[in-house]
């Protein structure tokens, strides 16, 4: 197949490129020329969101174009009419985000929205922006056309958030380390290079319309997750898990200061990692185990020298060593522990999941 990736040098869009590049599909990326795309693509130049910024795109036919762009719409709105009549379909990655809050557990895509932003709005905020983009590719590209990848908490390497990078260089530096528990609890997520692989899929069977892509409910657990840190970095570090209401009581705010957690009671539990992924399961989703995609993250980590790329518009994530330790000295001074595992209760610490 003849892909083009609008992208195609940063974490999805990377994925997406080796994973079609390694189906031996004929890849082009449009992309601003600020990072090296992976070797095998050809090349063409272009900003989005300059005067003449598609000129590069004004030539040329594929078979599926992929768009993960996250800003305002109207770049999503001025590419996918641009290529109406010349690209098969369009593949827009969006976010689970732009499902209306408070979010469902086991919510399919046709739970209710948000309302997406006009073409011509400037940039607002990341869930009506991604519903904006989803709109613009319909209208060119119509239901039959489109396919809209509504992705949830998406790993792996290249990841230029920062929620796993901060989770692995902490566990590096050793000592205590603050774990949110129960170790047991059920996460979901997606692997960048699994939803590539998906996507790609999907765009061989023709598959149109919305999709939730993230992992099946339990693929993994939180201490699962932190386990598959300390082997990947061989760190001397010791996991002291801490009940829910001891994390929030401290003022340390879920998700963000401690990245991928969220207490296992409410809303945001249900919408992060409750979420219903049947669809995807039954069209060819795979998800590669846990400890796979945190090794390989580490091993890319590294490569780097440490420290991760950051989407700018984006805050960084991660726990203040001060409050950390704060919390730390607490469980050491006054918490019951069970098993040696300081916070917990002792089916938790118990429990090797």
């Amino acid at each position: 197949m003849r892909l083009l990736v609008l992208g195609g040098t940063e974490f999805v869009g990377r994925a997406v490129v080796e994973a079609a590049l390694g189906r031996g599909w004929e890849v082009t990326v449009f992309n601003r020329g600020r990072l090296r795309p992976p070797p095998g693509a050809t090349v063409l130049r272009g900003d989005r969101t300059a005067p003449g910024g598609l000129d590069a795109l004004a030539e040329g036919e594929w078979d599926a174009v992929v768009d993960t762009w996250s800003a305002a719409p109207r770049a999503v709105h001025e590419t996918a009419r641009l290529l109406r009549g010349r690209a098969g379909r369009y593949a827009y990655v969006s976010s689970c985000s732009v499902y209306a809050w408070p979010w469902p557990a086991g919510a399919r895509a046709d739970a209710p929205l948000v309302e997406g932003a006009a073409a011509d709005a400037e940039q607002r905020e990341y869930a009506v922006d991604k519903r904006g983009g989803e709109l613009a590719a319909l209208e060119s590209f119509g239901a039959d056309g489109s396919l809209l990848v509504r992705a949830g908490l998406i790993l792996g390497p290249y990841e230029n958030v920062g929620r796993l990078p901060w989770w692995l260089t902490r566990i590096a530096r050793g000592g205590p380390v603050l774990a949110p528990g129960p170790r047991g609890l059920p996460l979901q997520y997606i692997d960048a290079r699994d939803l590539a692989d998906w996507l790609l899929g999907a765009l061989e069977q023709e598959l149109s319309g919305p999709y939730d892509l993230v992992s099946p409910p339990g693929h993994t657990t939180m201490g699962a997750f932190l386990d598959a840190c300390l082997a990947a970095t061989g760190a001397d570090a010791e996991l002291c898990w801490a009940e829910p209401r001891t994390v929030l009581d401290a003022g340390i705010e879920p998700w963000t200061e401690l990245p991928v957690w969220v207490p296992p009671d409410g809303e945001m539990y249900d919408a992060v990692h409750r979420a219903d992924v049947s669809p995807a399961l039954a069209t060819g989703l795979t998800c590669r185990p846990v400890q796979e995609t945190v090794a390989d993250t580490w091993r890319w980590l590294t490569s780097v020298g440490g420290t991760p790329p950051r989407r700018s518009e984006r805050g960084a994530p991660g726990l203040d060593p001060e409050v950390e330790a704060k919390v730390l000295a607490a469980l050491r001074d006054g918490v019951p522990e069970a098993d040696g595992v300081p916070g917990t209760t002792p089916q938790e610490g118990a429990s090797g999941q």
